[in-house]
């Protein structure tokens, strides 16, 4: 990436691709938010941590018999795995105070499955986890804890999704943790976070399997890919999910700036809801 004269970049692609060091099939790949680093992951038990020019930083063996998901933290603090065991294992990929890499060290797994985990998400500040199991559960975790301390996260909703346990699912989790999206097969299932309910259901939405879900920046707008196409659903449990907050606000607010900014912030929400044909009477 290179700067103009007017200001602007120029982007070259560059000429030699990564080397081959993985002895098995790359299933997913991510790049750090702060530009530090990329983590690979094969479907055996290998994760590897790139520096930008293509040289191995660090080589993780999951030690999950084989690896169905791994994801960098949207902090770029954590690279997080889950595969045939019932747990999902996170690692702290630590940086000096200069930028250089130092080392990969264990930080927490997450456990209470009881069965293999098929996949896993992140809110976006790194705050809460998500996860879906073959054992039927999704689990909703705080991981904003002091791990360096043995302190471990805390398990804060389960809730069933029994497709889980005859087939692969895909998982999402909205920007601010309000709502969980899942997917088996070719249907979308939206859950309230906070109460553990099944909100939403999108049926045979592609015409093969979903091979991936996410959610944009704003939480607004929830995408699912299958066959050849990319669709986008909106995302109502989560505008009322903003009306419940609000509502639960407003009853506490001391000051009228704070229910002005409540109730600006509720209106929004239920606005959005009018208009797309969503809104609870």
């Amino acid at each position: 990436m290179t700067k103009r004269e007017d200001g602007g970049y120029t982007f070259t692609a560059t000429p030699e691709d990564f080397p081959k060091k993985h002895k098995a099939p790359v299933i997913n790949i991510g790049i750090a938010g702060t530009g530090k680093f990329i983590m690979t992951v094969s479907s055996d038990t290998t994760i590897l941590i790139w520096n930008l020019k293509g040289q191995v930083l660090s080589t993780i063996n999951t030690n999950q018999m084989n690896n169905t998901h791994a994801a960098i933290s949207p902090c770029s603090r954590f690279v997080a795995s889950c595969g045939f065991t019932p747990d999902v294992k996170v690692w702290e990929v630590c940086f000096g105070k200069k930028g250089d890499f130092q080392e990969v060290v264990r930080a927490f797994e997450l456990k209470g499955h009881s069965a293999a985990v098929h996949s896993f998400a992140f809110s976006s500040d790194s705050r809460r986890m998500a996860s879906v199991s073959k054992d039927g559960t999704w689990k909703l975790w705080d991981i904003d804890v002091e791990y360096k301390k043995q302190q471990d996260p805390y398990l804060l909703r389960t809730g069933r999704f029994e497709e889980a346990g005859t087939m692969l699912c895909r998982l999402a989790l909205s920007p601010d943790a309000q709502v969980l999206a899942l997917a088996s097969g070719s249907s979308v299932h939206l859950y309230n976070t906070r109460r553990g309910e099944k909100e939403e259901c999108f049926e045979r939405v592609h015409g093969e399997c979903i091979t991936d879900l996410s959610f944009d920046v704003t939480g607004r707008f929830l995408a699912s890919c299958g066959d050849r196409a990319v669709r986008l659903f909106h995302n109502t449990p989560g505008h009322r999910a903003v009306v419940e907050e609000m509502q639960g606000h407003l009853k506490r607010a001391s000051n009228d700036s704070t229910r002005q900014r409540l109730q600006q912030q509720l209106t929004q929400a239920q606005e959005a809801l009018k208009s797309l044909g969503a809104l609870k009477k």
